[in-house]
């Protein structure tokens, strides 16, 4: 064979491969935890004919996460950890009410929040009522500050908070998720372990510009080698936005899920994805949740939930 026809099969055998799943996929090993949010968040689903405001047991089965809303420091929630262990799923403690209060107007999102002057008090009483110390393996994270920066919550607030709770169960992961909109100010304290963002109504995230941008940017903003990585996956579906604002169908949806998936597969430091959110007419009274998705959508979410989780 000549130089000139080795050439010529060579670039023929580059042009006639078709690339194929595995070529553009790699391995979600690294990513340990799988769940959606408002599992035990006293929300109650408008759609269905009873009040739930418990869907642990819809989860299980391709779920290893799950969150539980904490109103007040005198919360008893052992009952509702323990259910959740139960069904081998670990609880995310929702504590922003713990350490926030809302005192005015002046922030990005129009609620501003401030760091309760007893807030080291409140933390201790809720430690004790919860025996804490002691039922720390039921927990797989702490969310403090919902959108902190987003809400008004200030760096040094926010330090304050996320080091007390470090300072007394450190072996617990903290976790913060921030509003797209305003990573760029966004400042992370070295005693948080998990950091994400949310950034909904995108088709395809693993290819959008604007979305990769604020990965990048939030990848950034990382103050330690250990820190990890949440993808906020959207599992949700709102017509007016998702449809005219993101040209998304509902019976594409599936196709989102797997664009986060994707992503989150090619971030190495990806700990986790969450669902944002299981039943509906949270945010939106229109709002659909992944509870009430068409059939093949759910079967979507529960194929990547028993990858990550391998729950059969």
């Amino acid at each position: 064979m000549n130089r000139l026809t080795f050439i010529f099969a060579i670039v023929l055998l580059v042009s006639c491969h078709k690339e194929t799943p595995s070529d553009q996929t790699t391995n979600s090993s690294h990513i340990k935890y799988f769940g959606f949010t408002l599992i035990d968040t006293y929300w109650d689903d408008p759609t269905d004919n009873q009040p739930i405001t418990n869907y642990i047991d819809e989860v299980s089965g391709f779920s290893n996460i799950a969150d539980i809303l904490i109103v007040n420091p005198s919360d008893n929630i052992v009952a509702r950890m323990t259910e959740m262990n139960d069904f081998q799923v670990k609880s995310i403690l929702h504590l922003s009410e713990i350490f926030f209060e809302s005192v005015g107007t002046s922030s990005p999102s129009g609620v501003e929040y401030g760091l309760r002057t007893d807030y080291q008090s409140r933390w201790d009483e809720f430690i004790d009522t919860n025996n804490l110390q002691v039922n720390q393996n039921l927990i797989q994270s702490f969310y403090i500050g919902e959108e902190p920066t987003w809400n008004g919550i200030s760096f040094s607030e926010l330090k304050a908070a996320t080091d007390y709770v470090k300072s007394t169960i450190p072996t617990i992961p903290i976790m913060i998720i921030e509003a797209y909109p305003i990573i760029d100010q966004l400042q992370v304290p070295n005693s948080v372990d998990w950091i994400g963002f949310d950034h909904y109504f995108i088709k395809d995230p693993k290819s959008n510009v604007d979305f990769l941008s604020e990965l990048h940017n939030l990848k950034s903003k990382f103050t330690n080698a250990e820190q990890k990585l949440v993808i906020i996956m959207d599992t949700h579906y709102i017509s007016s936005l998702h449809g005219d604002l993101g040209g998304i169908s509902l019976n594409e949806m599936d196709r989102v899920a797997n664009s986060y998936f994707e992503l989150a597969k090619s971030e190495p430091k990806t700990i986790a994805i969450l669902g944002y959110f299981w039943p509906s007419g949270f945010d939106n009274s229109e709002s659909i949740g992944a509870r009430n998705m068409p059939e093949i959508i759910k079967e979507n979410y529960i194929r990547i939930g028993k990858e990550i989780t391998n729950k059969n």
